[in-house]
């Protein structure tokens, strides 16, 4: 392999093993100041313990989520010179702001969380974890915006051999991002209630913590329920996004090849571009795709043909992420929607079967997140900057072959290790529960 196909490798596995820990981030940091909002206002004791609980598995989850998003910004100037150099006066803005404004303003006041249980009042406690909770979400957000950019640039103008940023505002507006944000954001909510919702039927299958597990998981539930319907909602809106500004990605996930009206959308298996859409023969419901493109059953939709076979984007891994993505999120909406039910009736810790299958559905939005990212990201090559920048000129000059092969087994060795520190540690705290005795912390917080 040559040293661009190795760097987007390497880039593409410290991505991704990112996204374990972010979306996690997101999701936990909202639900645990939820938690604690529940005590402050009620003073129920269980409210606390569970904002123990599942704020100790935020605080393990977020540990390890900095590390390894780190490294991802040392490629830019390693792996992606190029990039940088003709990009840098765009792309370099965002990624300021985030470090210098939401980093350290999540930093200082998780901080504060951590070790202000016994120092502050319940009041200012809890300010402390809903500013982490916003900064977290802002943070995300200027990402985001930077991804964004680089999908739909604008705000820019080519000069002196390189992208110049012209209208701040405009990236900061960006269309494209606040959607991919909205979509984000909701996945983060969906999978960190999974999570809960997962460790709360184990626990429940062992009987342990009733009333404890019974209520997290009857608020995982709705939390769950709701965001998954955002996020297949927001997903539509996206998906009128990509259509109008990345043709040639959306043809792709939907391996069109023929630019046709009223185009039907195929469900499950790759379309035969000699047949026409048929509901029974090929799984295709007639007319979809011009619908969820344009909201017009008619719309015209432009096919891979029209665009140089050098502009088209890696067909098959795009259309069956996509459908992945798509029929996972389906599944957890019709998962969650079940969880409400059940978790309203009495013995949900007798329905077994029920239970475990909530315990095997954790890994299904983490899933889910990955398949997305991998439309996002395939979908749009063979650019860097779509219709700006291809990937193979953004590479560094300066790097073999060797370098990057070294680096990229340096890195999976090395998340390897994280990953597996992550899932022991996260697993041995889901297993033992909640504290018992807070009576220390209540007392103190009482006074305050």
């Amino acid at each position: 392999m040559d040293v661009v196909t190795l760097s987007q490798l390497q880039f593409a596995a410290t991505g991704m093993f990112h996204w374990i820990f972010v979306p996690l981030t997101l999701g936990l940091s909202i639900l645990t100041a939820w938690m604690e909002s529940r005590y402050v206002t009620t003073g129920d004791e269980t409210w606390l313990r569970m904002t123990k609980f599942w704020g100790k598995l935020f605080l393990i989850n977020f540990a390890l989520g900095v590390v390894t998003g780190i490294t991802m910004e040392f490629q830019f100037g390693m792996n992606w010179s190029e990039y940088s150099r003709y990009v840098g006066d765009i792309f370099g803005a965002p990624l300021a702001i985030e470090a210098t404004l939401a980093f350290f303003l999540e930093s200082v006041f998780i901080g504060v969380w951590i070790f202000g249980w016994n120092k502050i009042s319940r009041k200012a406690h809890l300010a402390s974890i809903w500013l982490a909770s916003v900064a977290t979400n802002v943070s995300a957000l200027i990402i985001l915006l930077a991804n964004a950019w680089m999908q739909r640039p604008v705000g820019y103008v080519l000069r002196n051999n390189r992208a110049e940023m012209n209208d701040f505002l405009a990236v900061l507006t960006n269309p494209y991002g606040w959607i991919k944000f909205t979509h984000t954001l909701l996945s983060g909510y969906a999978l960190a209630a999974f999570l809960i919702m997962g460790v709360s039927a184990w626990h429940l299958l062992r009987n342990n913590e009733l009333d404890f597990f019974k209520r997290s998981f009857r608020l995982a539930a709705v939390w769950a329920f709701v965001a998954s319907i955002g996020v297949g909602l927001t997903g539509d809106f996206h998906a009128v996004e990509i259509a109008r500004t990345q043709p040639s990605k959306f043809a792709a996930m939907e391996s069109l090849w023929e630019t046709k009206r009223g185009v039907g959308m195929n469900l499950l298996l790759l379309p035969d571009p000699a047949r026409e859409c048929n509901a029974f023969e090929q799984l295709c419901v007639p007319n979809a795709l011009s619908m969820l493109a344009f909201h017009d059953q008619n719309a015209e939709i432009k096919g891979l043909k029209e665009f140089p076979r050098e502009l088209r984007p890696l067909v098959t891994p795009t259309f069956v992420s996509f459908r992945m993505m798509v029929g996972l999120g389906t599944l957890m909406i019709l998962a969650s929607l079940a969880a409400i039910i059940l978790s309203r009736k009495q013995g949900l810790e007798k329905r077994r079967a029920f239970l475990m299958l909530m315990v095997c559905a954790i890994p299904a939005p983490y899933l889910a997140e990955q398949f997305g990212w991998l439309v996002a990201e395939l979908g749009r090559q063979p650019w860097i900057v779509y219709g700006v920048l291809k990937t193979a000129d953004a590479v560094s000059k300066t790097i073999s072959t060797t370098q990057v092969a070294l680096s990229l087994l340096g890195f999976t060795v090395l998340y390897g290790l994280l990953g597996a520190i992550d899932i022991f540690l996260l697993v041995k705290y889901a297993k033992k529960g909640p504290d018992k005795d807070l009576s220390a912390i209540i007392n103190v917080q009482g006074r305050a």
